[in-house]
């Protein structure tokens, strides 16, 4: 599905191997519904890197993402002033995951990108 918001917020993690599924249950069913509900908040894909083999630049590699967090969330949004806003801070932070899933999270890195309009 094309991008359709001006701003992406791209959060990315690893988590602890014995939390994973439950990691995944809790963004799915939880946490990304949650903020879907932020004024703002336009949409969410959720994705996990796989390792790969490509031709780039006339060269066969192994795109295997070393060091990279293993799963990503991007949310486009319709300003970035949605993540300073009173529904942004309530929704972020219910349910299970702030509690249950955020301690077992690491390797976190939390951008904000302008989509190019070219």
């Amino acid at each position: 599905m094309p991008i359709t918001a001006k701003y992406l917020f791209i959060v990315s993690m690893d988590v602890d191997p014995d939390k994973e599924d439950f990691f995944n249950e809790i963004y799915d069913t939880e946490h990304v519904p949650n903020i879907l509900k932020v004024p703002g908040v336009i949409s969410a894909t959720r994705s996990a890197v796989v390792q790969v083999d490509a031709s780039i630049a006339g060269a066969h590699r192994n795109l295997s993402a070393e060091g990279e967090p293993h799963y990503q969330v991007i949310y486009e949004l319709e300003s970035p002033d949605v993540m300073l806003s009173d529904a942004w801070a309530e929704w972020a932070e219910r349910g299970r995951w702030p509690e249950e899933v955020r301690p077992f999270t690491k390797n976190r890195r939390h951008v904000v990108r302008k989509v190019w309009e070219g």
